[in-house]
């Protein structure tokens, strides 16, 4: 039997490049104006004055104070969000009847439909600038996501470890704790640390919104034309991500 493209998947294909061709034309997207030459000095004439990063020892003690703060945002608001999506996860799941069900799963879709950068504005306007409205934001959002994820993984448990324990007399929250979420904690751990590396970054941009961290420096930099200022804190987020995606590999290494 020769292979070959079935109709239906030649329709498909005609369907998504007709659907890439109507955006483009809906768009209004000037492509050429990207290879223009004047395009191309301009952005190279940016991207000059970036370099060479600004080096001097009090700027460097205001970026590490400030990946410092940016750090503690990012881990604060995942811990937060950690014990808030395993609170919303326990009646999303099922496990306390279908009304419960249902007002969990629309909470979590509600705090994780909204970005965090929303959040973190209605942050600043209630609580006023600073490293607690980033926190409070982005704790609100990985809430959302944290907790459908964390529900789906209790779907997903074979209930027979703790139908064995219920059957030999042990509480209902004994069951969950042995019998369940030995089960779920390594995908809850993956989940959680794979959004705190999420989050690094968010707080980072955060901050052009006032939630403090490298993005508030990095906008103030932007601001005032300190290009050379503003490449120094870039080159500090990379530092910072690199590190936290080194550190939660080497944390799911050790529990996993």
């Amino acid at each position: 039997m020769r292979a070959g493209v079935s109709p239906s998947g030649l329709l498909s294909v005609v369907a998504v490049l007709a659907a890439v061709v109507a955006s483009f034309a809906f768009l209004d997207m000037p492509l050429g104006a990207l290879f223009s030459g004047g395009a191309a000095d301009e952005a190279v004439a940016f991207v000059r004055r970036f370099f060479p990063p600004a080096l001097a020892p009090a700027f460097l003690a205001k970026v590490g104070g400030a990946a410092l703060e940016t750090l503690a945002i990012s881990l604060l608001s995942t811990v937060l969000a950690v014990g808030g999506g395993a609170l919303l996860a326990l009646p999303a799941s099922g496990r306390h009847g279908r009304l419960g069900r249902g007002v969990a799963r629309f909470a979590l879709n509600l705090l994780r439909s909204v970005p965090e950068l929303v959040w973190a504005t209605l942050m600043v306007l209630a609580a006023g600038l600073g490293p607690f409205a980033g926190t409070l934001a982005l704790a609100l959002h990985t809430t959302g996501v944290l907790g459908r994820l964390f529900a789906e993984a209790l779907e997903n448990a074979p209930p027979a470890p703790a139908e064995a324990l219920a059957a030999g007399g042990a509480p209902a929250l004994a069951g969950f704790l042995y019998g369940t979420l030995p089960q779920v904690a390594p995908q809850w751990l993956a989940y959680a640390l794979y959004r705190w590396e999420m989050n690094i970054r968010m707080a980072a941009i955060l901050g052009f919104v006032g939630a403090g961290g490298l993005g508030a420096l990095l906008y103030y930099s932007l601001s005032l034309f300190h290009e050379a200022e503003a490449s120094t804190a870039i080159l500090a987020m990379l530092v910072l991500a690199i590190a936290v995606d080194g550190a939660s590999a080497w944390l799911r290494r050790r529990m996993g």
